[in-house]
């Protein structure tokens, strides 16, 4: 323990000091922390400044985007239960990537009896990578009940509209009855946002069913609703939504709107998207810009050829 002390003390010394900024060497030393590393953290936590903790984590946040090899899976874990729900809502959004259902009776413990509404709101986001993975069957199916009926118990209540809008979207995953109603009502509110819950719910669905709300709203006056229509095309691979993408590409003033369409476009596939994007790809001019209709070309590549095994599986019954 002393040894870690020793070894971990410029990490201690940097996060309990007044530097604006937290070193990214210091911050790597947060990825996989050692169980002792970890305990001398702990013990000096409840002197650090709260808005030290906080830069900490958004910084840590912020890498985690950036890398995809470091994991403050261990860390944040044991932020779940701090005093303070800014940094339990941080915690819960560096567990983004982890599928361990261990997370599952806390985030369910969060959403259901935490003080604050913003805690809430993260946890009913975080419990919906574990109703995708009982859909895949990599979660018992009394775990996904349970995580299903939390999710539905919030959707259906009083809570703040922003924690029942997040309960909503993390069931678009699910392929529960009760799930394809709550979405219908949604949609059917005049509240825009709403809207875009119950849109992107759908987008989650995988459902065809939902193709004819979809179209209705790609074009709606409202940029909530028109982004989340135009991301829920894309994601349930609308090959009738095309035509309706290259419009709004030619006519929207919305920056999020256009990359937004770009990147369904890519996920239908077709020659016409390839053509649209490699011509933007050659008129574009920034760094930024260029790599993602780089990633977006090479994602309509992988959808054609997603498509083309589609078309040529041959079912064994209709060969017979």
């Amino acid at each position: 323990m002393t040894e870690t002390k020793t070894s971990f003390q410029k990490v201690i010394d940097e996060l309990t000091g007044d530097r604006p900024e937290i070193s990214r060497r210091s911050l790597q030393e947060f990825s996989d922390i050692e169980p002792s590393a970890l305990r001398a953290v702990l013990e000096v936590w409840p002197s650090v400044k709260p808005e030290r903790k906080r830069i900490l984590l958004d910084s840590l946040l912020s890498l985690s985007d950036k890398d995809t090899l470091v994991s403050f899976d261990d860390f944040a874990r044991a932020l779940l239960t701090d005093a303070d729900a800014l940094v339990r809502a941080r915690a819960i959004r560096l567990l983004d990537e982890s599928d361990d259902a261990k997370l599952v009776p806390s985030f369910i413990r969060i959403l259901t009896d935490d003080e604050q509404a913003e805690t809430r709101a993260e946890a009913a986001l975080a419990l919906g990578k574990f109703v995708e993975l009982g859909e895949l069957e990599e979660l018992p199916e009394r775990t996904k009940r349970q995580v299903e009926d939390a999710l539905l118990e919030k959707a259906n209540g009083e809570d703040q509209l922003f924690v029942r809008r997040n309960a909503l979207e993390a069931l678009g995953f699910s392929s529960r009855p009760e799930v394809v109603t709550l979405i219908e009502s949604a949609f059917r509110r005049e509240n825009p946002d709403w809207q875009a819950s119950a849109l992107f719910a759908m987008g989650r669905s995988f459902d065809e069913r939902w193709e004819d709300q979809v179209l209705s709203r790609m074009q709606d006056v409202n940029p909530i609703v028109r982004l989340a229509a135009v991301e829920a095309a894309g994601e349930l691979r609308l090959a009738s939504a095309r035509l309706i993408l290259l419009k709004v590409l030619e006519e929207e003033d919305e920056d999020d709107i256009t990359s937004a369409a770009i990147w369904s476009l890519s996920q239908i596939g077709g020659e016409d998207a390839r053509v649209y994007i490699q011509n933007l790809l050659d008129l574009a001019e920034e760094d930024e810009d260029v790599e993602f209709l780089e990633d977006a070309l090479e994602n309509v590549q992988f959808t054609d050829e997603l498509n083309d095994f589609d078309l040529m599986a041959i079912d064994p019954d209709e060969e017979e």
